[in-house]
């Protein structure tokens, strides 16, 4: 059995969305042939993120887990630094140094955007001969806040920038592969570093998996901290928001006042809710949806919770919901994989995408909830609201009736399947390698 070392920042207990692929492979990583290792940071170290002890049900109980410390952000911060991959980089690099040395390793896999610690691969490539692939699941150097205004960028952007851009030129290039959740991603890569090959990447979207819904079902029967009126059509958002999704957010918020306008009586009774929109520790979150709603005099219908809630609340309230609602981003590489547990909590579901999007082939693959397609470059939100309005009744007018889902047709979309994706491109990045070796 071949042997990869997972670096993986994040992980349970810790509720973050780029240790999922990660979690739901772990299941199925033996089985096809290749023992996972994992080295983490200790969840006591980490902050912005919600614990979640369910989570641990989720991680089959052979699997071999190293936990790292990171400087305390409590003194870090002083010195304007809050960033986990940066606090434990050196954590990480004296962790995978002592495992490395100790015993064989035939690949080392990062999955994750904590992506300083990214920059470990070349270094262990070096000193340990060891391939490396990155799971890239957002960018890294952000081209994408270059041209836009000061207050709708991250906090100190262009220092941020500026360290990723030169870690990522010096990380990427020299990648054995890379997998990604978009395509977009690797088109980026290629243009941006002329000599890296098409082979060396293979696209893999997260997967779904459907243990962790037998998980809540099991253990979670309530959701306190959102409190859904049982007397309202419960329209929910779960992941974050931002001002790249203003222009998908003001197409349903468009949508919504014109069914206020036209048919009153339905849409009085509904309520929008959008949780879980801001990264920030909790209490700490800058609302990026609120505003826009009240700006269009929905105020009132709109709530918007910034915190994180722990990830089996997330699935309870998307079963609880009447309607699930996911914008999508104007970053045209944008991929939402929440979108399957949305999908498998069995609701309706409307769905506003940029027209490329993974996710509205995904959606039209498996015939699943209503799609509205958008190209910012061309239009208005103005121009897709009538759209949107008329997916809108049509969807309450279900009345959050369950929405079953072809599961054969689903198949390739579970976590299984694309655990086998990622093993097949680890076999095939090693393979090319042990035979160059040999020549």
């Amino acid at each position: 059995m071949k042997r990869v070392l997972i670096i993986s920042p994040h992980f349970p207990p810790v509720n973050a969305a780029d240790m999922q692929r990660v979690r739901q492979s772990l299941p199925y990583f033996k089985e096809f042939g290749w023992e996972p290792v994992i080295v983490t940071v200790d969840e006591s170290d980490v902050e912005s993120y919600s614990i979640d002890p369910l989570l641990m049900h989720t991680v089959p109980s052979d699997i071999e887990v190293h936990k790292v410390r990171a400087w305390d952000v409590r003194k870090t911060r002083k010195f304007g630094l809050g960033s986990l991959s940066m606090r434990s980089y050196f954590h990480f690099l004296k962790m995978g140094d002592q495992l490395l040395a100790g015993r064989p390793f035939d690949l080392v896999y990062f999955s994750t955007t904590a992506f300083h610690v990214m920059a470990l691969g070349p270094r262990w490539k070096k000193k340990f001969g060891v391939p490396f692939i990155l799971d890239i699941q957002d960018p890294w150097r952000n081209d994408f806040y270059l041209d836009k205004p000061g207050n709708e960028r991250p906090p100190k952007f262009f220092i941020s920038y500026n360290i990723d851009k030169y870690l990522e030129a010096r990380t990427v290039p020299l990648a054995d592969g890379i997998i990604s959740v978009s395509q977009g991603y690797c088109d980026t890569f290629i243009r941006r570093y002329p000599g890296m090959k098409k082979g060396r990447f293979r696209v893999i979207p997260f997967g779904a998996s459907g243990y962790d819904f037998e998980v809540m079902e099991k253990y979670v029967d309530r959701v306190g901290r959102v409190p859904l009126e049982s007397d309202k059509i419960n329209i929910v958002y779960i992941g974050r928001g931002g001002h790249d999704m203003r222009f998908a957010l003001e197409i349903i918020f468009r949508a919504f006042a014109k069914g206020l306008t036209e048919n009153f009586s339905m849409f009085s009774r509904a309520r929008l809710w959008f949780v879980g929109t801001s990264y920030a520790p909790a209490g700490t979150g800058e609302q990026t949806v609120r505003p826009l709603a009240e700006s269009l005099g929905l105020g009132e219908y709109v709530t918007e919770i910034t915190d994180r809630i722990p990830y089996f609340d997330g699935l309870f309230l998307l079963k609880k919901a009447t309607l699930l609602l996911v914008p999508g981003s104007t970053d045209t590489s944008y991929t939402a994989s929440k979108i399957y547990s949305c999908i498998m909590a069995e609701k309706p579901l409307l769905a506003v995408f940029y027209k490329t999007s993974s996710v509205v082939d995904a959606l039209r693959a498996l015939q699943y909830g209503r799609v509205i397609t958008f190209d910012h470059f061309a239009d208005t939100p103005e121009s897709y609201a009538d759209e949107c309005l008329a997916a809108f009744e049509n969807l309450l007018t279900a009345g959050g009736s369950r929405t079953p889902y072809d599961k054969k047709v689903f198949e390739p979309f579970t976590a299984r399947a694309k655990t086998i994706e990622q093993v097949d491109f680890f076999n095939m990045i090693t393979g090319e390698i042990a035979k160059k070796s040999t020549q």
